[in-house]
């Protein structure tokens, strides 16, 4: 079910930018990092993929557009104004299941749960970066990435030491942590971080 030709914005995309200015939300997935999670979800044929941050649901555009049929995608979020844009926009694929759930109590759920991990797990919110993340990473599976975007910007209104101080202790969690390849971008785009299971 390809969205869109490798080269171009998946179809929805101009649709979901207008109706996330409408609402006011700031903080979507950036072009480049969409490009990048795009590329990611074509490497995975068949793919179980998280994303944890749905917000309006642009990220979601870019990752549908690199997944085949059979892969499957499942998106989480608390934001219900954020997830009635990212619902409008893709409740009709079959591939996505969207969750309005707290991050943090979902992953917690989801990592006693012995059920099948993902190929590719996309931290885009507080819950699988800033906290959880234990969780998070538990359920990549081997050969899989865990991806984490804004490590260089921060939500309007909130503090931005606080937020350098943050990525730092993350950044450093990632970098003692075995068992992964790391392949830092934190000068490109707003800032990234891509950590394959071994």
């Amino acid at each position: 079910m390809a969205t869109t030709a490798p080269d171009r914005r998946p179809a929805s995309l101009a649709a979901i930018e207008a109706d996330t200015e409408a609402i006011g939300f700031t903080m979507s997935c950036e072009e480049g990092v969409g490009r990048l999670l795009r590329a990611l979800a074509a490497s995975k044929p068949g793919g179980r993929l998280l994303e944890l941050g749905t917000g309006t649901g642009a990220g979601t555009a870019w990752l549908l557009a690199g997944m085949d049929r059979e892969s499957v995608l499942e998106t989480v979020d608390n934001d219900p104004a954020c997830l009635g844009v990212a619902r409008r926009h893709h409740t009709v694929d079959p591939r996505v299941t969207v969750y309005e759930a707290d991050g943090g109590e979902w992953l917690a759920g989801r990592a006693d749960d012995a059920g099948p991990g993902y190929d590719l797990v996309f931290a885009d919110t507080w819950p699988g970066k800033f906290t959880h993340l234990d969780e998070a990473l538990s359920l990549v599976d081997r050969g899989g990435f865990y991806v984490v975007a804004d490590l260089a910007r921060h939500a309007e209104g909130t503090d931005s030491e606080g937020h350098r101080l943050e990525v730092e202790g993350l950044i450093g969690d990632l970098e003692s942590r075995s068992g992964w390849e790391r392949i830092p971008l934190l000068g490109w785009s707003c800032g990234v971080l891509v950590m394959v299971r071994r």
